[in-house]
């Protein structure tokens, strides 16, 4: 049976201490044998034993939901990214570092490709881009056959006007240049520039 992670835990950041007023599910006064069970002094000194292990019982009852990033608290929910490989900043808002936890593995698959880039624009800065790549597979009966698009490498990323904010076009080139593929020369355009 597990019992219900205690609010404290959740709420500090970073520390996984005593909580007052946590109680251990078992405590260690009644495993000792029965010539201490009415002991005054041995009882006393368990419960102390009892009020440090409460937290320890909690998180291990709970395990589970220190793994689920929508219940798990914020600096586990870091972790975890970092686990994952969650592009996530530590100064994201706590929902949205949340979101990328879950999407990461996902993320991982289409990485590199236009959906991935975009979905990664819309996750980390809230921008729908537009995407024009000269990418394209192809194969012919024929040997020397022509490829679909261009036949130089490019990528094109625009970025509607609407969206744009102070700085943001700057911070969608340093990011599209780190997550774009490493032989595809690219360009960041705002919309009405």
């Amino acid at each position: 049976m597990t019992t219900p992670l205690p609010a404290p835990v959740a709420e500090v950041a970073g520390r996984r201490a005593a909580v007052p007023g946590l109680s251990t599910p078992d405590p260690l006064g009644r495993r000792l044998p029965a010539v201490y069970a009415a002991d005054d002094l041995a009882q006393r000194l368990t419960e102390g034993f009892d009020t440090v292990l409460a937290p320890v019982h909690a998180t291990l009852d709970n395990l589970w939901a220190y793994f689920t990033p929508s219940v798990a608290p914020d600096d586990f929910v870091d972790w975890l990214g970092e686990w994952v490989g969650a592009a996530a900043g530590r100064d994201w808002p706590a929902a949205q570092r949340r979101h990328a936890v879950v999407n990461a593995v996902a993320g991982h698959r289409i990485r590199g490709t236009v959906p991935g880039l975009r979905a990664a624009l819309r996750d980390t800065f809230g921008v729908e881009a537009e995407i024009e790549e000269s990418g394209g597979t192809s194969w012919s009966a024929t040997p020397g056959g022509r490829l679909p698009g261009r036949p130089d490498a490019h990528l094109r990323v625009r970025i509607p006007s609407a969206d744009v904010t102070p700085g943001l076009a700057d911070r969608v080139r340093e990011f599209v240049e780190a997550n774009r593929p490493a032989h595809v020369p690219c360009t960041v355009e705002v919309a009405g520039r």
